[in-house]
């Protein structure tokens, strides 16, 4: 949850490019340790990202993303998200495997094609 109220935060203060910046340094170092992902490391990698270190550590003390993050999970829910990467093509969640280029692309030549 910190870590997604932490992107949050450092796109409100840097822009669109920190928020993605932080989106990729999450990803990158959450199997680094088990504690990659605390306060402490999130501050650093949104720091890393553009963000005032200071302004992160306040909003995650003080839950002030909270609420947008679980809004947005919710959503996903909703939407039928229940893991990543989920795709969805033409507003249709794609099931099959992504990981298998030629279903991928079939999946997406066919909705380009409407068939």
């Amino acid at each position: 949850m910190h870590a997604a109220e932490a992107a949050e935060s450092a796109g409100a203060q840097a822009g669109e490019k920190a928020f993605w910046a932080m989106h990729d340094a999450i990803y990158k170092h959450q199997q680094d340790s088990d504690d990659a992902l605390d306060d402490e490391h999130l501050v650093r990698y949104a720091a890393a990202a553009g963000a005032d270190a200071k302004a992160v550590q306040r909003d995650l003390d003080g839950d002030t993303f909270e609420s947008r993050v679980r809004t947005d999970f919710m959503s996903g829910l909703r939407s039928g998200v229940n893991g990543t990467p989920t795709f969805f093509i033409n507003g249709m969640r794609f099931d099959g495997d992504w990981s298998n280029v030629n279903a991928f692309v079939s999946a997406l030549e066919a909705a380009a094609t409407g068939k």
